[in-house]
């Protein structure tokens, strides 16, 4: 019982905050156009600065793992590998694999990574190791994948291949924890004033973070492909983290580093491979079912998977 109360401490206020800022959608206190600028805003200032202050804060030398970094890599990369041939073998028309293959390997690591393990444990943790894991491979890959896999008929690419590594070079996130890298190898530390004003702003990133993942919830566009859709989450929430959380133990991860693993393996199909999807010339409707149903379905699955790892001391 102690186990489950711990795992639901965990979620529960992190998707509660989801419900609070779809029902401010659903009741009309907030719009689209708010939804949209609050979402930039935590993109490029709230995150950013809470990565930052907690990376900067701490001894560099100490936090940083390579083989963490490696693992989430390497893993990374071979689920893409994966399940872009599992795709091969189930879909024979190839404008539909993109987008199934997006929606199965991308989740919302830096929203929801950083949400709970800030929850569990009072601050980033290991989230921007995972992050620089990650993200950048991504991004790239979901290019590269909608690019090969884009209807007949749709402009090359190359284009947009270009723009999402400007788009990664410049990322705010990954800015973030690099300029907090410095400050923490660095040994500089900030003046009480300052420090209190940047502890102000990055306490707002997880709160708004979340509101805004729930108030941009959209539930009509969910199922309209149901088994594509029930596939994908079945990969996205559950195969990953059966297949790779047990490897992740055998390497000696643990806490913070095995919950932004769960993370990253887990997390629910971020809202921005549908924006990605829809540029790059897909229908999109796919993606989006598939981000409604993880978003909806992770707070059963999060919550077992960290009852899983607490009842065998994992976290």
């Amino acid at each position: 019982m102690e186990n489950l109360i711990f795992s639901l401490n965990a979620t529960v206020p992190v998707f509660l905050l989801m419900v609070l800022g779809y029902l401010l959608r659903f009741f009309k206190v907030v719009d689209e156009p708010f939804v949209n600028t609050l979402n930039s805003f935590n993109f490029k200032i709230t995150l950013p600065v809470l990565l930052f202050q907690d990376i900067a804060k701490s001894d560099f030398y100490e936090v940083w793992d390579t083989s963490y970094v490696l693992y989430c890599f390497f893993v990374t990369l071979f689920c893409i590998a994966a399940i872009w041939l599992l795709s091969a073998l189930l879909y024979k028309d190839k404008s539909h694999t993109g987008e199934f293959v997006q929606a199965s390997f991308r989740g919302s690591a830096a929203v929801l990574g950083v949400a709970f393990i800030q929850n569990i444990y009072g601050n980033a943790g290991m989230a921007p190791l995972m992050i620089i894991g990650t993200v950048p491979l991504y991004n790239i890959a979901a290019v590269l994948i909608l690019s090969f896999t884009k209807p007949l008929g749709e402009t090359s690419g190359k284009k947009a291949l270009l723009k999402s590594i400007k788009g990664i070079l410049t990322n705010p996130i990954i800015l973030g924890i690099l300029l907090g890298m410095v400050f923490s190898l660095s040994g500089i530390r900030f003046p009480f004033i300052l420090n209190k004003t940047l502890e102000s702003v990055s306490s707002l990133a997880t709160p708004l973070a979340l509101i805004g993942l729930g108030a941009g919830f959209e539930g009509k566009k969910a199922l309209k492909q149901i088994k594509p859709t029930i596939i994908s989450s079945f990969i996205k929430l559950l195969l990953l983290p059966l297949l790779f959380l047990p490897l992740a133990a055998t390497f000696g991860f643990r806490d913070e580093k095995m919950v932004a693993l769960l993370i990253m393996l887990g997390a629910p199909t971020t809202v921005s491979c549908y924006i990605m999807a829809k540029n790059m010339g897909h229908d999109g409707t796919l993606t989006s079912s598939v981000v409604v149903a993880t978003t909806f379905l992770s707070s059963v699955t999060i919550t077992l998977w960290l009852f899983i790892l607490r009842t065998f001391g994992l976290i």
